[in-house]
C-alpha cells in the first residue's frame, strides 16, 4: 500500500487532495496548524494519520518524520502548507521584515527541512516530491512581493534537487487559482467565486503521481494535453 505525506491538509487543495489518495486506497500522513479542521479532513477515511502542528517547527518535522517511520515507507511527499502573508497583501518597500521572514519559513525552509529529513525513504522508493508552487512565483504582481519571492525560491530549490536527487521525481506544481481561504484573503471583500474548486485541480497533480514525468515545473493547465510520447512510453 503506498503512503504519501501531505502538509497543510486541512482545506484547499491539501484537503482535496488527501480524500483522493485515501479514495485509492493509499495511507495518507497529514498535518495542519488547525486541530478541527484536520479531523474534520480524516472524517471516515481510516487510513489517514492526522497529526496537528506548524511545519516550521522542527520538532512537529520530527513527529511526521515519526509517523513516516511507522508506516515503513513513503513514496510521494507533497509540500502544501504555505502562508500568505500579510492581507491585504503591502508593497515590498512596506512589508514587514519579520512577516516576510515567517513566509519565507512556511514557504521554503520548511518544505527543505522535511525533504532533508525524508529524502532517504523516498528514494529507497524511487518516490515523487511535490512541491506547490504558484504562478506569482513567475509573474510580478503588485502586492505578491512576499509570497511570489518565497515560490520563486521553492520553483529553483525544486530545479536543484532535481539535478542532484536521480533517484526522485521533483515537481514544482502550480495549481492556478483556486476558490481557497488563502486566496480569498489575498482579495479581501472581492467576490473569487469565478476561481476553480480545489477538488478540480487534484486530477492533475495525481497524474503527476502516475505518469512521473520528467522533473521539472508543471502547472495544472499543462496536465490537461497529452504528455509527450515518451514521457507516456
Amino acid at each position: 500500500m503506498p503512503v504519501a505525506l501531505v502538509t497543510g491538509a486541512s482545506r484547499g487543495l491539501g484537503r482535496a487532495t488527501t480524500r483522493a489518495l485515501a479514495g485509492r486506497g493509499w495511507s495518507v500522513i497529514i498535518d495542519a496548524r488547525r486541530r478541527a479542521d484536520l479531523a474534520d479532513t480524516t472524517r471516515d477515511l481510516p487510513r489517514v494519520v492526522a497529526i496537528p502542528g506548524d511545519v516550521t517547527d522542527p520538532g512537529h518535522r520530527a513527529e511526521l518524520v515519526a509517523a513516516v517511520e511507522r508506516l515503513g515507507q513513503l513514496d510521494v511527499l507533497i509540500n502544501n502548507a504555505s502562508a500568505l502573508g500579510p492581507s491585504p497583501l503591502p508593497p515590498l518597500r512596506k512589508y514587514s521584515l519579520p512577516d516576510l521572514r515567517r513566509v519565507y519559513e512556511t514557504n521554503l525552509l520548511a518544505p527543505l527541512g522535511l525533504i532533508q529529513l525524508l529524502a532517504a525513504p523516498l528514494e529507497a522508493a524511487r518516490g515523487a516530491l511535490i512541491n506547490v508552487t504558484s504562478d506569482a512565483a513567475v509573474e510580478a504582481y503588485p502586492g505578491w512581493g512576499g509570497y511570489g519571492s518565497s515560490k520563486a525560491a521553492l520553483d529553483q530549490l525544486t530545479n536543484v534537487l532535481a539535478a542532484e536527487e536521480s533517484e526522485l521525481s521533483c515537481y514544482a506544481f502550480d495549481p492556478g487559482d483556486m476558490r481557497t481561504e488563502m486566496h480569498q484573503q489575498a482579495f479581501p471583500g472581492e467576490d473569487i467565486s469565478d476561481r476553480a474548486e480545489p477538488e478540480s485541480v487534484v486530477p492533475a497533480l495525481l497524474r503527476l503521481i502516475d505518469e512521473r514525468p520528467p522533473s521539472g515545473r508543471y502547472r495544472a493547465a499543462d496536465l490537461t494535453i497529452e504528455l509527450p510520447a515518451e514521457v507516456n512510453s
